[in-house]
């Protein structure tokens, strides 16, 4: 059972899902730096929000932790990198919030069109100023998007709506991707002189920490309006209150600062200037999906399994196609490292048929998780296996072949003296070894296996199954293969328990037995 430490409230069923797992999940809300300190200590899992602070010293209190979860998108609150020089998984929702986020957008938008805000609060303070907050139609206007990923192409939808032309900035996406949702693709200072509206969806990097600052903000329309729901800093809050107040910008709708929580920016208190605090998630909806999203996120994590949105795992998005392979890698490793009795300087990792067409990296690592994972003395991981293979000098080798054989998709090992194949049966889906040292065979992975090389002389299976017996080693199911040449064969020994050693010395010394070894799968 492992631990889990949720320092901010989240949805209950995604604790419900947790605690369901078999997970004790330990709720303390409020913390002090020093008490998360303190409480993280023995945590395998950590689930927060915007608030908790995960610094270096955090990760470094949390000697067991194996994930951190961020229930939302960004992660300015958290040291990735401190994470992932730990081995630490970190994990978040990105996908929670797009809609709340682009329709947070759309409403400061449309304030900002009509002044709402400022109207409410001059009428609720007993003053009819109907002339006075005179605003613009989105209509014909001109919205300059910054960032078109999902919030951003979300909005353009939006915006198209009410009639406005879109122009966007984004130097990852496709002219003709833009183009098929009637949006035009432009440099950023060709954009700034175009929009009336100029509205932020892009993460906060050292590239676009004060992208919309003085010298962007020069080229504009006088009558501009920035609109940001993405995250503080990428909006220099100097340099834009003072436009504002010039009359250089004519206004500005912002729900994120470069300080959160916020009471004191120079965008406070500026006329034409509206503001909200971090709403841009903040519905029901979100809340719940955010916190449903990360439990499981977590949830799978501490499995050992897939995990869509781990965001320092080196590896891109495992198709469908790859994912059943997932585990079998993983076991083809362990059994592997075990075969070959520690690391050859070089492994070459095979992907043939089907699987050797798609983006293996995460095959790649999960056979390394499970390759390290037999041989060293501390967790690894998916975010710390390739680095741990690279420290320990391993070279890895790569092969995609499209072509299948006999198999649909086989994964195979090479490396040293010794060769490893599996493929995932087509009768139950389950993992299946295949080849052993260039023997044919057929074999489901268990956690102990007798491996014994032989000339083909008659008798040798008795002999494998008395010194067995003898030991009071019940064995569970035997495999038998050939060589290619036909004059060695191969033998694979399911046991119940761990083979002894002198049981492993002793058929060694038989002179019709070339290799033996017992593998056991921690």
């Amino acid at each position: 059972m492992s631990r889990i430490l949720v320092t901010e409230k989240i949805a209950s069923a995604g604790l419900d899902a947790l605690a369901d797992a078999g997970h004790e999940v330990d709720l303390l809300l409020g913390l002090s730096p020093e008490e998360l300190v303190e409480a993280v200590g023995t945590a395998h899992g950590l689930i927060i929000r915007s608030a908790t602070q995960v610094t270096a010293e955090v990760l470094d209190a949390g000697t067991d932790l194996r994930v951190v979860g961020r229930a939302g998108v960004g992660l300015d609150n958290v040291d990735v990198e401190a994470a992932t020089a730990r081995g630490v998984m970190v994990v978040n929702a990105p996908q929670s919030n797009t809609v709340s986020a682009a329709e947070h957008t759309m409403a400061l938008l449309l304030s900002q069109a009509r002044n709402v805000p400022q109207a409410h609060a001059a009428l609720v303070e007993g003053r009819w100023e109907r002339s006075q907050w005179e605003g613009v139609e989105l209509a014909d206007k001109v919205l300059g998007i910054v960032g078109l990923g999902r919030i951003g192409k979300l909005v353009a939808v939006r915006a198209a709506a009410f009639g406005m032309r879109l122009v966007a900035y984004d130097p990852f996406v496709a002219d003709d991707a833009a183009r098929r949702l009637g949006i035009e693709m432009v440099e950023l200072d060709q954009l700034i002189t175009q929009a009336d509206f100029l509205t932020l969806h892009l993460a906060k990097t050292t590239e676009t920490i004060g992208l919309v600052g003085k010298e962007l903000l020069a080229g504009a329309k006088p009558n501009l309006r920035v609109i940001n729901v993405a995250r503080g800093g990428i909006v220099d809050e100097a340099a834009l209150a003072e436009a504002v107040r010039e009359g250089r910008v004519a206004g500005a709708a912002i729900d994120v600062f470069d300080t959160e929580p916020s009471t004191d920016s120079p965008l406070f208190g500026v006329p034409g200037i509206v503001v909200t605090p971090h709403l841009g998630a903040s519905t029901r909806e979100a809340q719940d999906k955010a916190g449903v999203t990360i439990a499981e996120q977590v949830r799978l994590s501490l499995a050992g399994d897939f995990v869509p949105f781990a965001v320092n795992v080196d590896a891109g998005e495992a198709a469908e196609t790859i994912r059943p392979f997932l585990p079998l890698a993983e076991q083809l490793g362990a059994l592997f490292a075990a075969l070959a009795g520690g690391l050859p300087a070089t492994i070459e990792i095979e992907f043939r048929g089907e699987i050797g067409g798609v983006d293996t990296s995460l095959a790649v690592l999960s056979t390394l998780k499970g390759l390290l994972g037999q041989i060293a003395d501390e967790p690894v991981s998916y975010v710390n296996a390739a680095g741990m293979a690279e420290e320990r000098g391993v070279e890895i080798r790569t092969i995609m072949a499209p072509a299948a054989l006999d198999h649909v998709n086989v994964v195979t090992l090479r490396g040293g003296d010794h060769t490893l194949g599996g493929t995932i049966s087509a009768l139950d889906g389950q993992p299946r070894v295949i080849e052993l040292d260039n023997h044919r065979l057929e074999v489901r992975p268990s956690r102990d296996l007798l491996v014994i090389r032989n000339t083909d002389a008659p008798g040798m299976v008795g002999l494998v199954g008395s010194a067995l017996g003898d030991a009071g080693v019940n064995i569970n199911n035997m495999h038998l293969g050939e060589s290619p040449d036909g004059d060695a064969a191969l033998m694979v020994v399911a046991t119940d328990d761990v083979v002894p050693e002198h049981v492993v010395s002793t058929l060694g010394s038989h002179p019709d037995i070339n290799f033996v070894r017992a593998l056991h799968l921690d």
